[in-house]
């Protein structure tokens, strides 16, 4: 797998549009390079892990902790990576430093996801 950071992440824009779906604003990426020639490739990345629904099996990765993470409003959407991961090995805690592995997955469009995702991920290193 490659290695991504953060920063690889980062190479992203948003424009302000609105969806009648959900009656409201949303931010709309358009990625950079960085991200285009990452999409659907083995990658791997390393973060503060949040349990986001354990009993969904919701999973996010975040560059930060969850006291400073895109939900609280301290950073953009680009800082968190959704997991789609079939099984943990065991529980971990919210801001446990994990590195998991997947396929990254680029999201425009649907707004119940988040812009990035790595599909079939599995955790590689706990640290």
């Amino acid at each position: 797998p490659l290695k991504i950071t953060w920063e690889d992440l980062a190479d992203v824009n948003f424009t302000e549009e609105y969806n009648a779906e959900v009656d409201a604003y949303i931010w709309r990426p358009s990625f950079g390079n960085k991200p285009l020639n990452l999409e659907g490739k083995l990658v791997y990345i390393t973060g503060y892990f949040i349990p986001f629904s354990e009993e969904e099996n919701l999973y996010v990765l975040s560059a930060n902790p969850f006291a400073a993470c895109f939900f609280c409003g301290a950073a953009g959407p680009e800082s968190v990576v959704g997991l789609n991961v079939k099984e943990l090995p065991r529980r971990f805690k919210t801001d446990d430093i994990l590195t998991f592995q997947g396929f990254l997955k680029l999201n425009a469009n649907d707004i119940y996801e988040l812009n990035y995702i790595l599909e079939d991920a599995q955790l590689i290193n706990s640290n």
